[in-house]
């Protein structure tokens, strides 16, 4: 620009269209991946930051593609841009941030393909379909340097980091157990039939890393959920949020070992592969416990939650869940209680709440500059995405694992040959 031109354009600028310019260049271009579930609370999360625009959404599903966008037009937003494959979202420069709200064999693909490309990531849990996939995240991110938050937004909660910080003081003297729950009373799946997928779906692009089969009537969009091909289970689906803040608020890692007990109590007769009542126990050194009780079809609550993770210590007990804690003293009786000013959802499967805000907000955050440290980041979303993992082997090879602490790996073969997973040829997950 010619010098008298700039001067020109200086005198003619108001102070106000000059900071919508500057605000528009520091301005985060979000796209979502995946719009039909947890999608849908990426859309409000990020919506809600400051100077940050959700532009696109990519879905396989024209039908829920369209639906979404029009969605989130009608409440005032600009329409986002739509595409039925990620990739050709890669190929676009104007993308800083790429969320994965897709089924769980799709996450560490995606994610992958977003960094390599230069984008920043917010990944749901599980980070991805086995242990293998985690550490190829892992290894991208470091190659990269990008950003990349694991979706476990409790680390987020104002309250659950306040009780952190009381049990840091000895608060509850040592914590020798933690018991986590979750409870739901899902329905059955029925039996489905092996059909043509409905126009509106590209069932090709869906199954993406999987190797190809035929489609289920049954299968899209909630239920690959209990199918091992494409699901990881509840324990990868829900225990993992529990799990995830109990080995936190402990200071725990790997344990040393693993043993799942579980079974199909309901709707014997259906699809659902997979267990739907689950006892987990990770034990770890010095007698230390994690449990989690998974009852998928039986929503009987605890301390009137559906879910959420009680900690035994020697000198107190606490309940915790997204919404809030409560202590209490060897006696029973409750010494102190925190709530959230605004509540987050807890066994829906959108999960849409305050702590999505807080969460997605960190990772703005930190790509600004403005917080030093991501709250879940891809080497703590890999732990306790693990320990889901090895109370599937657990289950699947029905044995007690023993576990190397210092890596998260069984020492049984049976358990290593879940480790990994087959691909269909071209769409490897690699770092």
């Amino acid at each position: 620009m010619m010098k008298g031109a700039g001067a020109s354009l200086g005198l003619a600028m108001s102070a106000r269209s000059y900071a919508q310019i500057k605000g528009a260049n520091d301005r985060l271009r979000v796209a979502i991946v995946g719009v039909n579930g947890r999608g849908q609370a990426h859309m409000g999360g990020f919506s809600k930051l400051p100077n940050v625009a959700v532009t696109h959404f990519v879905d396989v599903d024209s039908a829920i593609l369209a639906k979404r966008a029009a969605e989130f037009t009608a409440k005032g937003n600009p329409a986002p841009r739509t595409e039925h494959d990620y990739r050709r979202l890669l190929d676009s420069k104007a993308v800083d941030v790429v969320t994965v709200a897709t089924p769980d064999h799709w996450h560490a693909k995606v994610a992958i393909d977003a960094m390599n490309s230069g984008r920043h990531v917010y990944c749901e849990k599980p980070i991805g379909i086995a242990p293998a996939e985690g550490e190829a995240m892992i290894a991208t991110q470091q190659r990269t340097g990008r950003k990349l938050q694991v979706g476990d937004q409790q680390r987020s909660s104002r309250e659950t980091q306040q009780l952190a910080a009381l049990i840091k003081a000895g608060e509850l003297g040592d914590i020798y157990e933690a018991q986590t729950w979750y409870a739901n009373n899902r329905k059955s799946i029925g039996n489905g039939q092996e059909i043509a997928p409905p126009p509106n779906l590209d069932w090709n692009m869906w199954q993406g890393p999987r190797p190809r089969g035929p489609y289920r009537s049954n299968l899209v969009p909630y239920n690959w959920h209990w199918f091992w091909k494409y699901g990881t289970g509840e324990i990868c689906n829900n225990a993992l949020h529990e799990l995830d803040v109990a080995r936190w608020l402990m200071g725990l890692t790997y344990p040393e070992k693993v043993s799942a007990q579980g079974s199909r109590q309901f709707y014997r007769g259906d699809d659902w592969e997979m267990y739907d009542t689950l006892a987990l126990d990770l034990m770890y050194d010095g007698g230390r416990k994690i449990r989690w009780d998974g009852n998928s079809c039986n929503g009987m609550l605890r301390y009137g939650r559906g879910r959420g993770v009680l900690l035994l210590g020697t000198k107190g007990s606490a309940v915790v869940d997204r919404n809030g804690f409560e202590l209490y003293d060897l006696a029973g009786k409750q010494t102190r209680a925190a709530s959230a000013q605004a509540a987050s959802g807890t066994t829906d499967t959108v999960g849409e709440g305050a702590l999505d805000v807080l969460h997605m907000g960190n990772l703005v955050d930190v790509i600004r500059g403005k917080a030093g440290a991501l709250a879940s980041p891809i080497q703590e979303g890999h732990i306790s995405t693990t320990l889901c993992h090895l109370g599937n082997m657990a289950y699947r090879t029905n044995s007690i694992l023993t576990v190397d602490p210092a890596t998260g790996k069984p020492s049984s073969p049976g358990a290593m040959k879940l480790w990994s997973v087959d691909y269909e040829p071209g769409w490897e997950v690699k770092a």
